[in-house]
Formats: C-alpha cells, structure tokens, sequence
C-alpha cells in the first residue's frame, strides 16, 4: 500500500453504541414503524465522520459491478474505553487506541450478518508505520488509517464506519430494560460478580461485563468472547418481540442511542432505512460470532502481542472478496 490516508478537516466525535447503528435500525424497518420522525431523530442525533476514509490509491479495489461481493457491505466498528475522554473534535481520537475491533458484514442476499472480532494486539503492518498492534493504528493516524489497516487486514473494502466508547452501553443496556447474556466463565470484577450462564445485565453490570479484562488467565481472549455475548444479548433484545410490536419502545431505544452515534456521512436514516427493510426478516440466530485466525501471544521486543494467522487469513480474505463468509468455518 502507498500514500499516507488524509486528515482533512473533520467534524466532533462523541461515541456510537456498538453494533446499533446498523441492528437497531434493521429492527425498525421489521416492525415497519422507521416513521418520518423516527428518521429525523436518527440524523440529527448522530455526529458525522466527515472525512472517514483512507486516500483511493491505498484502498483495495472494489468488486466488480457484475459481481456478489457488490452488493455485500463491510461495517467497521471500533471500541475505545476512554471513559468520555474523547471530547467534542474527532481529531482528538489520534492518539487513543482501539480497544474493541469488529468488521459486520452483510452479505448481499441479506439474509444473515457476519459479525468479526479483530484481537486489539494482532501484530500487522500499518502503512507509513512499520507494524505494530493493530490497534495503534487509531492513535497514529485516527479513523481513516485505522479503516485502511483493517482494510489490509481483510483485503477488501469497509463500506460504513461507527466508533463507540463503552460508556456508551450502559444508556443502550437500561433503554432496553436490560439485556440476557450468556455468560462461558464466571468471575468477578469492580463489586459484580458474573455466574455462568445466563445472566440479566442492567446498565451498570453491563459496561463492567464489556470491560473487564484482568479477570482472565486470556485477558483480551475472554474480553472479546465477552463483548460478543453481550451483543448477542442486544441483538436479542432488539429484535424481540415486544420490541418490534413497540414502535414507542423502538422510538424511545433510538433516541436513547442517537446522541452517542459517530459514523460516516453515508450511514444516514435513508441508508439505514432500507437495509432495515432489505434484511426485515432478520432474527437472532441469523447473526453469527468469529474471531479472526491467530497463532497465540507472543512478544515483539518489550511488547506482548497476537499473532495472525497469515495463512487462515489468507483463506478468510477470499471469502470477503467473494461475499463467501458463510463457508468460512472458525
């Protein structure tokens, strides 16, 4: 890859409540209840990414116009545990560091959505910087090269891009009156304690579940599988039943979320509007949860990294650029 991704001029970040910007947004489209009002409340309480994206010439081609692929979409979403340190300019994100990576993709018949964590330590190359962690790259150059490293990452294109920071959860998790996780591993962490199980999250518990990393013998091994049942549980909520027969339940989750939403000028009411109806036969077990191939830790210098599995990667970069992510077995 070649030339340096541009800053431009951008406008304030806040944060966007991870996964919704896409999911929440399906949902009303199912209950057909994505009203007029509905809409404005999205567009005006979300904050625009002007300039999301790397230069063209460091980007991978798009897919053909004849082609599957050109139908799918690739959603960046990135997590930032900055405790609302980020502040109301977007160029204050360069220097903080992804904490939660996932790639959602939609295939193009819309008939399930692929949901991909990225290891935070995954040690790859990041154009202008050598390699490094994967998520150094939100510090070094803020969104557009993290989007363009992740775009190496997979080798194809990121079509939308939202960034969220975890305080962010606790508003989503009481707007829906609480989510169900499915919790592999009991431990405890800052006064709450987590059996295994299934487990009834309020807001607070929540943002301590999505957090919490030093419980763990795998630290961030065990932090992602947590973040990825916890989205599971959203999901769930979202696309219940007494959730899609409630517009004012919809309404009220919408405008809970809306003031937290940072994504790309693109990812506007319209475009959300009819993905939500494209995929309005969506449900829970339509949504599948991988992590990306590695070998395991390791140590770059003083530095303890993942190691990619460049060979699985390989394999799974094939299957992005043929919209094949079905196929694609963990």
């Amino acid at each position: 890859m070649s030339g340096q991704p541009g800053a431009g001029t951008r406008r304030r970040v806040k944060v966007v409540i991870l996964v919704l910007a896409g999911l929440l947004v399906i949902a009303a489209g199912a209950a057909a209840v994505y009203t007029l009002s509905l809409a404005r409340s999205f567009d005006e309480g979300r904050t625009v990414v002007e300039e999301a994206f790397p230069d063209e010439e460091i980007r991978p081609a798009p897919p053909a116009p004849e082609s599957k692929a050109h139908r799918a979409q690739n959603i960046l979403l990135l997590g930032s545990d900055t405790r609302g340190a980020i502040g109301d300019d977007i160029d204050a994100i360069t220097g903080a560091r992804a904490d939660a990576i996932m790639v959602v993709h939609l295939p193009a018949e819309r008939d399930t959505v692929h949901v991909m964590s990225i290891m935070r330590d995954n040690w790859v190359p990041i154009h202008g910087y050598g390699h490094n962690k994967i998520n150094a790259a939100l510090a070094f150059g803020g969104v557009p090269l993290m989007v363009a490293t992740v775009e190496n990452f997979i080798d194809a294109r990121i079509d939308h891009v939202a960034v969220v920071d975890f305080d962010g959860f606790q508003g989503l998790t009481d707007a829906l009156e609480g989510v169900t996780v499915v919790n592999d591993r009991a431990f405890s962490a800052r006064g709450h304690s987590f059996a295994e199980g299934a487990q009834r999250l309020g807001g607070e518990e929540a943002l301590v579940y999505v957090r919490e990393r030093m419980a763990f013998p795998d630290g961030d091994y065990q932090r992602a599988r947590n973040q990825q049942a916890y989205i599971k549980g959203v999901i769930s909520a979202v696309l219940s039943r007494d959730t899609l027969t409630s517009p004012g339940k919809v309404s009220e989750v919408v405008e809970a979320i809306s003031p937290f939403l940072t994504v790309d000028e693109g990812l506007n009411s319209s475009y959300v509007g009819g993905l939500g109806f494209e995929m309005r036969g969506l449900r829970a077990g339509d949504v599948r949860f991988f992590t990306s191939p590695t070998l395991g830790t390791g140590w770059e210098g003083t530095q303890s990294v993942v190691r990619p599995d460049w060979d699985r990667i390989e394999e799974l970069r094939a299957h992005f650029r043929n919209d094949s992510l079905a196929d694609y077995v963990p």
